[in-house]
């Protein structure tokens, strides 16, 4: 059974109910038991922090042993080289995911240190993106 870790970034513990244009109304806790019961064959963790150590940590943890890593660092993506350099570090293949088409929001957002080490970026499908990241990896 493979072991896909996903990790999620800061503010991104308020989906469902910050700015719900861009995010929608569902948590992910609530998308999350989705996720598992779409990938019944697939060991699904989720992990989710607010601090750029925490996130780091968690991509050490995981990231020798599980079979993916499906990350969205949130803002972290655009300003974090400590966690390219966690992600550049590991031997599990890392998708970048983000919920909104990045492209289309605020210049800054259009730069991430983690597309240069990342497997593969999946951006602007809403929560279809982690499937689509999880599906990657088979």
């Amino acid at each position: 059974m493979k072991t896909i870790q996903i990790i999620n970034g800061p503010n991104l513990n308020l989906i469902g109910i910050r700015e719900p244009e861009i995010y929608g109304t569902q948590s992910f806790d609530a998308y999350f038991e989705e996720l598992k019961s779409v990938f019944k064959d697939v060991n699904l963790q989720y992990f989710q922090s607010n601090c750029e150590g925490e996130i780091i940590d968690k991509i050490h943890e995981t990231g020798f042993s599980a079979d993916g890593i499906v990350l969205n660092a949130g803002a972290y993506s655009h300003t974090s080289l400590a966690i390219a350099d966690a992600v550049k570090s590991i031997t599990t293949p890392v998708i970048e995911v983000h919920i909104s088409n990045i492209f289309s929001r605020e210049q800054v957002r259009h730069h991430s240190f983690l597309s240069a080490v990342s497997k593969g970026i999946i951006a602007g499908f809403g929560f279809d993106s982690y499937r689509l990241a999880i599906e990657s990896f088979f």
